[in-house]
């Protein structure tokens, strides 16, 4: 898997988020959270970070990353009631935008609940669910 060790990192982060913080709060408060604890675990964490999108070489658009953690992952957060398909394809575009392969979907919804995506430069998804007990 890409990303493996790197990955299992994040996911271990988010659940000590998830569990010291619970559920009900706003999206932005997760968010605040996730990077001091990903920064407490020795890992580069850039917030909102701003990507462009291009066609036939020109900017046609952007967007902010919620994070994106040691130049390698691109971490998707949301505080809903569960994951929805427009979710994981906005996810899905983020990575088609940016050479980065792995993407990482959370939701700190009433049960916590993360999705891995990966997207490789032959422009091959690959999709992975689970959940780790916390």
């Amino acid at each position: 898997m890409i990303e493996e060790e790197l990955t299992g990192q994040i996911i271990k982060a988010f659940y000590k988020v998830y569990n010291t913080l619970g559920y009900g709060f706003l999206k932005n408060v997760y968010k605040n959270a996730m990077p001091l604890e990903l920064i407490e675990h020795g890992l580069e964490v850039e917030a909102e970070k701003a990507v462009a999108v291009y066609y036939k070489e020109k900017v046609v658009g952007s967007f902010f990353a919620d994070l994106v953690v040691s130049s390698k992952v691109i971490t998707e957060l949301k505080a809903k009631e569960a994951l929805i398909e427009a979710h994981e394809a906005q996810l899905t575009n983020y990575l088609r935008a940016t050479e980065i392969e792995v993407g990482l979907l959370f939701n700190f919804g009433r049960m916590p609940e993360f999705k891995r995506k990966y997207f490789s430069n032959d422009r091959k998804l690959i999709s992975v669910a689970g959940s780790i007990p916390t």
